[in-house]
């Protein structure tokens, strides 16, 4: 799933999902509505399912493992298991929206290679289909400043795959006149996935790098910015999605210790740091990521501006949760 890739940046566990959503599901087999078909339903595929379930929407969606597919029905999801070969193309029948979030692999992405055909032949079928990419695409800028226009100046095997796979499915969408959108995603976070966990799970570091940041989003305002694009599908075919406040990783780290009111570990310079080959490449990395165009196409509104909003929260659910 696409979480297995660069969007979540701290190590998460304790995942809870009786407090992650609240959302009262409609009944299982419900047979009106439009249906939204997820390829790859993992973390942020399941807040945005959760968001149109609530407003009447049925719910489809792929995993690779056969043990999700209980918790899936559990969530009122018809349940696909798909290992990214062959395509059924019978799930998309009475299917109005798509929204992709497989990771690409050397072969490129294979929700492309496997279901693109079937898509284009269905093409005015859909209203709406939304690609989950990452604003790794951009690479490195100094942390400087990024929007939609900029650049990409990515080196890295991951994200040059990332390019690759948005170029396939923008042009499939321009060929066949599909509502496709490109999401460049940043650092997920959410309950059961947040510096939080990773505080109490005893994995949380304080890495410091003269300058750096990263941008994150709490992944309701990720779901409530896909849905806003369902309502504005021609309006552009790329947005950038993050919080207003891009910052260094140490300074989350520090202020979700606070909120949990134990001491924050000590501040390691990233020469010194211990971590693996894809951490370093995340900080290889150092951009601000604007939201402008978010805003401005869709009137979005954050709820969480900003990780101190965001962590807040979570940590009140999992209060009135107890």
């Amino acid at each position: 799933m696409i979480e297995q890739d660069r969007f979540n940046m701290f190590p998460h566990n304790s995942f809870r999902p009786e407090i992650e959503y609240e959302v009262e599901y409609l009944p299982t087999n419900m047979t009106d509505g439009p249906k939204l078909l997820c390829l790859g339903y993992g973390y942020t595929a399941r807040a945005f399912a959760a968001l149109k379930r609530a407003e009447g929407w049925r719910i489809a969606g792929t995993t690779t493992s056969p043990e999700k597919v209980a918790a899936m029905k559990g969530d009122g999801v018809e349940a696909h298991v798909w290992s990214g070969g062959g395509f059924d193309a019978s799930w998309l029948d009475s299917v109005d929206a798509i929204l992709v979030s497989t990771p690409p692999g050397d072969a490129g992405c294979p929700a492309f290679n496997a279901a693109s055909a079937a898509i284009a032949e269905r093409a005015k079928q859909f209203r709406w289909i939304g690609y989950l990419s990452t604003n790794g695409v951009y690479g490195d800028y100094d942390g400087a400043w990024v929007s939609e226009e900029s650049d990409l100046r990515a080196t890295s095997p991951r994200a040059l795959r990332r390019i690759e796979a948005e170029q396939t499915w923008l042009a499939l969408a321009e060929a066949n006149n599909l509502p496709l959108i490109v999401f460049r995603l940043p650092g997920i976070y959410g309950p059961g996935h947040s510096a939080i966990d990773t505080v109490r799970a005893g994995k949380a570091k304080r890495i410091y790098k003269e300058g750096q940041v990263f941008s994150r989003m709490h992944v309701d305002d990720i779901a409530a910015a896909l849905a806003a694009s369902m309502e504005k599908p021609q309006t552009h075919h790329l947005y950038n999605l993050a919080d207003d406040e891009p910052a260094p990783p140490q300074d989350v780290i520090e202020y979700a210790c606070a909120l949990l009111g134990v001491d924050p570990p000590p501040l390691v310079a990233i020469e010194d740091a211990d971590l693996s080959p894809m951490a370093k490449s995340f900080y290889a990395d150092n951009k601000r990521v604007s939201n402008q165009r978010l805003k401005d196409a869709l009137g979005i509104s954050l709820k969480y501006p900003t990780y101190r909003e965001g962590l807040k929260a979570i940590l009140a659910a999992e209060k009135e949760a107890l």
